[in-house]
C-alpha cells in the first residue's frame, strides 16, 4: 500500500486524472459485459418468445393472407406455425389433433409432439379465448437442438402454436450482441469524451495558475483571468489577492526604507560632523559641553528610532499569540500609563474618567496603545488631555492642540507616514495593529479644538425574526 500511495504521488495531476478516467471506463465495460453476458440466454430466450408471441398473434387477428403464404413466410424464418383442436371422445378423454393445412412436418409420434399435445391440453384447460400466451420448452429434441413454443388460445378447443429451435438463437445471439457492442461502444465513448473535456477544463486553469506563479517569481508582468467559481477559481482569485498585497508590501516597504534612511541621514551626519569637528579642536555649536550635547540628542533620536523599530517587531509577536478568552483590565492599564507618563510634560494636564472595563487581549500590548496615544497627545497638546473608558463609549483619548489635515487622518494609522517636521510615525501603526488583531476598531476625529481618538468593539448586527 504504501508503494502504491508512493507511486501515485509520482504521477502528474494530469496523469492521475487519466488513469482514473480509464479505470471506470473499463470497470464499466467490462461490468456491462459482463451482466450481459451472464443475462444473455434469458434475453434471446425472451426475444424468442417475443417473435413467436408476434406471429401469433398476427394469425390470429389476419385475414389479408392465406394460411399457406403466412405458413411459408414464417418457416423461412425459422418459426413453424399450426392450428390445433381438442376433441373429445365419447368416454371422455380428449386428445389434440392438427386442423388445417400446415407447412409442419411435426412427428406426431415423436416426444416433441407429445410433450407439446400434454401442454395444450393444460392451457386448453386452465385459459380462456383470448387470454395470455403459453410459453414453454422441450429440451434436447432433434439434434441437441431445443423446441421453443407458445400457445394461443382462439376459441373454445381450437389453439394455435408457434415453434421454433433453439439454432435460431445463434442469429438472435448475434445481432443481440452486436446491438449491445454498438451501445456501449457509443456509450463509454460518450462517457470518455465527457470526462477528458472535465479533465481539460481542470488542467487548463491549473496550468494557467502554475505559469502565472512563475512569471511572478520571476518578477514579469503577469496577468491571470480564470473564469470559474468553483475552489480553482477561489484559488486563481486569492492568488491575485495576494500577489497585489505583495505589491503593496513591498511599496511599503520601499516608502519605509526610504522614510527611516531619509529621517536618520541628518542625525548620523550631524554626529559624524560633530565628532570630526571636536576632534579637530573645533567646537561648532559655541563650546565643548554644548557641542557634546548636540550629539547626545542626535544619538538620542537615534535610539528612539531603532527602538520605535523593534518596539513594532515585540508587538507583533504578542498579537500573535493566543489571547482566546484573556480580557485585561483597561481601568488599571490606564491609571498605570497615566501615571508614569504625567511629568514629562508638567505643564499639560491629564483628566481621567474611567470605568472598570475588560477589553479582549493580553494586558502589554494593550499598554502600548495606550502609552503610544498619550505620547503622541503629549506631543501636540497644549493645556489638557482628557481621557475616558466606559463599556458602552469604549476609550477615548483627545487634546486641545491643533486639528489634523482630512488627507492626514485618512493615513492617519498607515505606518512610515510622514508627520509634522519630517517624523513618520509607527506608534499609532502599532496602536491600529494590537486594536484590530482583538476584534477592536480604532479612529482619530477631529473636534472644535483638538483631536480625539476612539477604542471600541464594533456591535455585531441583531437579526430580526421573521
Amino acid at each position: 500500500m504504501k508503494r502504491f500511495n508512493e507511486f501515485v504521488k509520482r504521477l502528474s495531476l494530469t496523469q492521475q486524472l487519466f488513469a482514473l478516467i480509464f479505470f471506470f471506463v473499463t470497470f464499466f465495460a467490462v461490468f456491462f459485459f459482463v451482466y450481459i453476458n451472464g443475462n444473455v440466454t434469458t434475453v434471446i430466450r425472451e426475444q424468442m418468445y417475443g417473435t413467436l408471441d408476434s406471429t401469433l398473434q398476427s394469425w390470429a387477428i389476419s385475414d389479408d393472407t392465406s394460411d399457406e403464404q403466412r405458413q411459408l413466410i414464417n418457416s423461412a424464418a425459422g418459426i413453424d406455425i399450426f392450428m390445433v383442436r381438442v376433441n373429445r371422445t365419447l368416454d371422455g378423454t380428449t386428445h389434440v389433433t392438427l386442423a388445417g393445412k400446415n407447412t409442419s412436418d411435426m412427428d406426431l409420434e415423436s416426444t416433441e409432439w407429445k410433450s407439446i399435445a400434454q401442454d395444450i391440453l393444460n392451457v386448453n384447460a386452465r385459459y380462456t379465448a383470448g387470454d395470455k400466451i403459453h410459453h414453454g420448452i422441450v429440451k434436447k429434441v432433434s439434434g441437441d437442438r431445443d423446441a421453443y413454443y407458445s400457445i394461443y388460445k382462439v376459441a373454445d378447443d381450437q389453439l394455435l402454436v408457434s415453434k421454433m429451435y433453439s439454432d435460431n438463437m445463434g442469429k438472435l445471439e448475434n445481432s443481440l450482441i452486436n446491438s449491445v457492442v454498438y451501445i456501449t461502444v457509443i456509450v463509454v465513448g460518450f462517457f470518455f469524451i465527457i470526462m477528458m473535456m472535465w479533465v481539460l477544463t481542470l488542467i487548463h486553469p491549473l496550468n494557467q495558475i502554475r505559469n502565472y506563479i512563475e512569471r511572478v517569481k520571476l518578477g514579469k508582468d503577469a496577468d491571470l483571468r480564470v473564469n470559474r467559481r468553483d475552489e480553482i477559481g477561489e484559488l486563481a482569485d486569492a492568488l491575485v489577492s495576494m500577489r497585489e498585497e505583495l505589491r503593496k508590501q513591498e511599496k511599503t516597504k520601499e516608502e519605509m526604507i526610504h522614510n527611516i534612511s531619509h529621517d536618520l541621514k541628518t542625525p548620523i551626519a550631524t554626529i559624524k560632523s560633530y565628532g570630526e569637528s571636536i576632534k579637530d579642536g573645533i567646537y561648532p555649536y559655541d563650546t565643548l559641553e554644548k557641542s557634546v550635547d548636540v550629539i547626545i540628542e542626535n544619538a538620542d533620536r537615534l535610539e528612539q528610532k531603532v527602538h520605535s523599530l523593534l518596539f513594532m517587531n515585540r508587538v507583533e509577536y504578542l498579537i500573535s499569540q493566543d489571547c482566546e478568552g484573556i480580557g485585561s483590565n483597561m481601568e488599571e492599564i490606564v491609571e498605570t500609563v497615566v501615571q508614569n507618563t504625567r511629568f514629562i510634560r508638567s505643564d499639560i494636564q491629564i483628566l481621567t474618567d474611567l470605568e472598570e472595563v475588560y477589553f479582549d487581549g493580553l494586558a502589554e500590548p494593550w499598554r502600548d496603545v495606550v502609552e503610544n496615544i498619550i505620547e503622541n497627545a503629549l506631543r501636540y497638546a497644549k493645556t489638557t488631555i482628557d481621557i475616558h473608558l466606559s463599556e458602552e463609549e469604549g476609550l477615548t483619548i483627545s487634546n486641545d492642540g491643533p486639528c489634523m489635515d482630512e488627507d492626514r487622518l485618512k493615513v492617519l494609522f498607515k505606518p512610515y507616514e510622514m508627520g509634522k517636521g519630517g517624523k513618520f510615525g509607527l506608534g499609532l501603526s502599532i496602536v491600529a495593529k494590537v486594536v484590530s488583531a482583538n476584534g477592536y476598531e480604532v479612529v482619530g476625529e477631529n473636534m472644535a479644538e483638538g483631536v480625539i481618538f476612539r477604542i471600541y468593539k464594533p456591535k455585531k448586527p441583531v437579526k430580526k425574526g421573521r
